[in-house]
């Protein structure tokens, strides 16, 4: 048996061998296939993992409130509206954050509050700023060094902001901007501490800080006529062990206040990137199935380099079956070529896609792509799926040619 196998490789690797170009074109189109479904995968997987490093480094004693239901759906459309800047409509309200702020156990709560509207200093108004509106105690719970300056307190004046180092390069050209003024809503703000760069646009908070300015809830709350419309409380347990038992009574004390409308969700732990690490796996899955066209494609060029393959070999079967080969090894024959081919492909595409995806991830993006064998397994069960599945035919066609009209064709 083994010096079959052999055999049939020799064979296959030989027939390859003798039509180089077309054996080129036709791996080609599945490494295309592949290269995107690898793209695809490690980009993703880079972006779901970013949310779980950031909890892991804050002691992944932290637990958010959301406003919605805990279905997949509320969640996705939820943070797919906080991403685009919208203003999330938010049943959270303060009452809800001076709830858990006197749960034993709890070390800090700092409410986000979204705000819509331009932030221009001097003409300049730049494109995809965000304005937040938040407590002292953000830093606290949030991972937020300081570049220069301090951030907001209870001392400073209401009329206050911290903004991030790309916002500041925006408005000002510079990364020191203690004591530059800007406006939003009418109002002007002094800017009294800037943030270190944090390259971070994805994290748990659905805010990129680089290029956001932070204000007072007090003035957040002004631009909406008093009410604290609040998209997200966050809470930092005094340690991980505590952390169950917070989330618990925190949702207890919320339903309270929302007469048992379950209109929030309570999320910790792995549950935190749930709602991101969907929208990715969506997006993902959408794009995956926009890539596996192109290997489709591949695929049928598979088949049709084996069908023109069986039909110049015809005498080749003819006298193999004569000389007593049966039809499994035939068959074998056939489908060896056809799979030297695909994984030939998926190997490329896998090499190639990894390339192109830490390429993108340089260039465009703030994260590297993610490694793991779950996506080297894809690629090349992939890559085998699609030479069986496409080789299968041209291989039982070949195997079912009678010897004798094999062998008379030719004469």
């Amino acid at each position: 048996m083994p010096l079959l196998v052999s055999n049939h490789l020799a064979n296959a690797f030989e027939s390859l061998r003798g039509n180089r170009l077309r054996t080129g074109l036709t791996v080609l189109g599945v490494t295309i296939g592949i290269a995107s479904i690898t793209v695809i995968l490690s980009l993703s997987g880079g972006a779901t993992k970013i949310i779980t490093d950031q909890v892991d480094e804050l002691g992944g004693a932290i637990a958010v409130v959301r406003p919605g239901s805990a279905d997949r759906e509320t969640r996705i459309n939820n943070l797919t509206s906080t991403l685009a800047g919208s203003q999330v409509t938010s049943s959270l309200t303060e009452d809800d954050v001076h709830s858990i702020e006197q749960i034993d156990g709890v070390k800090a709560v700092a409410p986000v509050m979204l705000i819509g509207g331009n932030i221009s200093s001097d003409g300049k108004s730049p494109d995809g700023a965000s304005l937040v509106a938040t407590t002292p105690s953000l830093p606290e719970v949030t991972s937020l060094p300081m570049s220069d300056g301090q951030f907001i307190d209870s001392v400073t004046n209401r009329d206050t902001a911290v903004i991030g180092t790309q916002l500041s390069i925006d408005l000002y050209g510079t990364e020191q901007a203690a004591g530059r003024t800007f406006r939003t809503h009418g109002m002007s703000f002094t800017v009294i501490g800037v943030l270190k760069r944090l390259n971070n646009p994805i994290n748990y908070n659905n805010i990129d800080f680089d290029h956001a300015a932070i204000i007072s809830l007090d003035s957040g709350k002004s631009f909406n006529q008093g009410v604290a419309a609040i998209q997200q409380i966050n809470i930092k347990a005094e340690s991980t062990d505590k952390l169950a038992a917070i989330t618990k009574e925190a949702d207890k004390r919320l339903a309270a206040n929302h007469h048992g409308e379950k209109d929030f969700t309570v999320l910790s732990g792995n549950d935190l990137s749930r709602p991101s690490n969907e929208l990715f796996y969506t997006v993902a899955a959408t794009l995956t199935t926009v890539a596996a066209i192109s290997l489709l494609v591949g695929g049928i060029g598979i088949m049709n380099i084996m069908l023109v393959g069986v039909t110049e070999r015809t005498r080749e079967i003819g006298i193999r079956k004569a000389l007593g080969a049966s039809n499994a090894h035939i068959t074998w024959q056939f489908l060896i070529e056809s799979l030297a081919m695909s994984i030939a492909g998926g190997l490329l595409g896998y090499l190639l896609g990894y390339f192109f995806a830490f390429v993108i991830s340089r260039i465009f993006l703030t994260f590297d792509p993610l490694f793991n064998w779950t996506i080297v397994g894809t690629t090349f069960g992939v890559s085998l799926f699609v030479g069986l599945i496409f080789g299968l035919y041209p291989a039982i066609r070949a195997a079912r040619k009678d010897p004798i009209e094999a062998l008379r064709q030719y004469h």
